[in-house]
């Protein structure tokens, strides 16, 4: 017995050795093969006697182990990754960033010169949302075209994820939630089940990405938010319209801009004569500090007020609707957009 089974520890040493000079996917195989087809039934026959085979890259005990308990190196081969899709792409960062590598994520608004009030749906896009497994849209009005999309693509099994249905909203509210930081949290915690719902197998790892990202990758997005709500709280603020809406007083700001000024420019209307008497107004007497608009969507009536804002001295600060530019994560093109404004409080008001 012992010379049968010195001569089967011999032959796993040669297997091994040419198993290490394989690629890594043919060692996944060929370990797996080696450890249920071969080492199992052999050292079946050396009884209890057990010994350990070395190699440069790798040790395999060969105590007997039941066939019911996969290899490490098998475990470590995943599924493919769930095909997402998000309507705008400051909600597909975000995605993005709490499903990690267990995710491919597509965005179909990213272009920062893209206004997606106006967006058109392409036929490219239908397939895109054909092939998704998880569909995130705005919902509350902005993306229509997106729910459109949906529908005239049903696919059984597919989740979909419409935030303004999450956040109570409906079409008429203020759509821009992605500007709410309670709604942002609430949509990380939303993604998470979802994809946990979708992929069971690595609902641990979502947990664990939904906390890093609110603790980490997120940090500098609170930190930014608490330090202007602590330093500028009360300040009087302007903007041309209501995608700034949520974020103001989320920052502590007393944004006196009428809100059917902003609501009218979001829309593309026009905001009434009085409304525009009160905003010229304010800027003539300096009764704003900062004055906020959305480059993405200027008229000739923004960019008169923004020249009397500069005319005033009012420092202005420009923001968009979609990240800016396309490459950047939800929380650097966030964070950029709030020092800006940090920047502009402190020169206005000498803080």
């Amino acid at each position: 017995m012992p010379t049968m089974c010195s001569d089967i520890f011999q032959l796993v040493r040669d297997i091994l050795q040419v198993q290490n000079r394989l690629p890594q996917w043919q060692r996944v195989r060929t370990t797996s093969l080696l450890s249920f087809s071969l080492l199992v039934p052999l050292l079946a026959s050396c009884s209890s006697r057990t010994e350990t085979v070395s190699t440069p890259e790798s040790s395999v005990s060969t105590t007997p182990v039941s066939s019911a308990s996969p290899s490490p190196q098998a475990n470590s081969t995943s599924t493919a990754p769930v095909q997402v899709v998000a309507a705008e792409n400051f909600w597909g960062s975000i995605a993005s960033q709490v499903g990690g590598n267990r995710v491919k994520v597509t965005s179909i608004i990213s272009n920062p010169d893209t206004d997606p009030h106006d967006y058109e749906a392409k036929p490219t896009d239908a397939r895109t949302v054909a092939s998704a497994r998880y569909v995130i849209v705005n919902g509350a009005g902005y993306d229509s075209w997106a729910s459109k999309l949906l529908a005239a693509n049903p696919v059984s099994g597919r989740k979909e994820l419409n935030v303004g249905e999450l956040v109570g909203l409906k079409e008429g509210d203020n759509p821009h939630l992605w500007y709410n930081p309670s709604y942002v949290y609430r949509v990380i915690d939303q993604i998470t089940a979802d994809l946990k719902s979708i992929d069971p197998a690595d609902a641990a790892y979502f947990d664990e990405q939904r906390t890093q990202y609110l603790n980490v990758g997120l940090k500098s997005y609170k930190d930014t938010i608490s330090t202007i709500k602590q330093k500028y709280g009360g300040v009087p603020i302007g903007a041309t319209e209501s995608i700034f809406a949520y974020q103001s007083p989320a920052l502590g700001l007393n944004l006196t801009t009428p809100p059917e000024f902003m609501k009218a420019i979001a829309e593309g209307q026009q905001p009434t004569a009085s409304d525009k008497v009160t905003f010229d107004n304010q800027l003539a007497k300096k009764q704003i500090k900062v004055f906020v608009y959305n480059k993405q969507n200027t008229t000739p009536d923004i960019n008169a007020l923004e020249k009397k804002a500069e005319a005033e001295k009012i420092p202005v600060v420009p923001i968009t609707e979609t990240l800016s530019p396309a490459t950047a994560t939800f929380q650097d093109w966030q964070v950029g957009q709030l020092k800006d404004l940090q920047q502009a409080l402190a020169k206005s008001t000498g803080k």
